[in-house]
């Protein structure tokens, strides 16, 4: 799969240090200059350390400052279309259906690159173990919650998810050991998450993360972090944008599962089936 390097730059940037922000913004002001410099002329150029510009490459997904400098090159010698949104007030609707679309595949390239597949085995196996799941999401994120209930109650799971923040806390509270609690968060700072998440913990349950930032309470509080990528605009905000990574990480999750727990999900997905046949007139 392609890298696309100033799109990784642009998605992480919110994430970044100063030092590594300065890094950033010299890379996407300048791109051309990148790729005839060594790392030796950038940091002296920036004024910071090789050790910032090493650690900035690694921010975004590459082995070291070549590797970065190749798939710079490559994207700056051949342009890619620019695929994030850009919408302007005169676009007409088939212009701004166009950029939406991209701009959500966009999201969804630069939150598979961000991936930890370490993380995702340690989040399956969590789930695989537990006897019972709960999905938990204040706000926007109470509807991809609700999505991950609806998916894996049918596979058989004991899953629960509610809408009201105030459910959410009596529900974490019963949880214990054995139980898993699953927060999303895009932000990772909602305070009503944070507390749903900090009762969930005191009862014992272990915690899976679903949020856009590393260095958020949320990352931090959780057994197991899942990261989304994406692009704040003039028309939608960076949150509202990450639902689609944050839709196919669930997926991701939920697949994993069904493969790893293939008979039984099955006969789950059957009776509910059969659940819905008997009750249409």
């Amino acid at each position: 799969m392609t890298q696309n390097c100033l799109g990784k730059i642009r998605s992480h940037y919110a994430r970044f240090s100063e030092k590594e922000k300065q890094v950033a913004d010299f890379i996407l002001k300048n791109p051309e200059s990148i790729i005839h410099s060594t790392i030796n002329e950038l940091a002296d150029d920036l004024n910071v350390a090789e050790a910032t510009v090493f650690r900035f490459c690694k921010r975004i997904g590459f082995k070291g400052y070549q590797a970065m400098k190749i798939a710079l090159a490559s994207e700056v010698m051949a342009p890619i279309t620019q695929i994030h949104e850009e919408i302007k007030e005169d676009d007409n609707e088939k212009t701004v259906a166009e950029k939406i679309f991209k701009s959500n595949i966009q999201t969804l390239e630069n939150t598979l690159q961000m991936l930890d597949y370490d993380s995702i085995q340690k989040a399956v196996h969590l789930l695989l173990k537990a006897n019972r799941v709960e999905f938990y999401g204040t706000g926007g994120s109470s509807v991809i919650a609700m999505d991950a209930y609806h998916k894996f109650v049918r596979a058989g799971i004991k899953a629960f998810s509610f809408t009201d923040s105030h459910f959410q806390i009596m529900s974490a509270s019963q949880l214990g050991p054995d139980d898993v609690a699953v927060v999303i968060s895009h932000s990772g700072t909602n305070k009503d998450t944070i507390n749903i998440l900090n009762v969930a913990k005191k009862a014992g349950a272990k915690a899976i993360g679903i949020t856009g930032f590393p260095k958020s309470p949320i990352s931090q509080k959780v057994d197991v972090a899942l990261f989304t990528s994406s692009e704040e605009t003039e028309y939608r905000s960076e949150a509202l944008a990450s639902r689609i990574g944050q839709l196919s990480l669930i997926d991701a999750l939920y697949v994993n599962m069904m493969i790893l727990n293939k008979e039984e999900a099955q006969k789950s997905l059957e009776r509910v089936r059969e659940a819905i046949s008997e009750t249409r007139i």
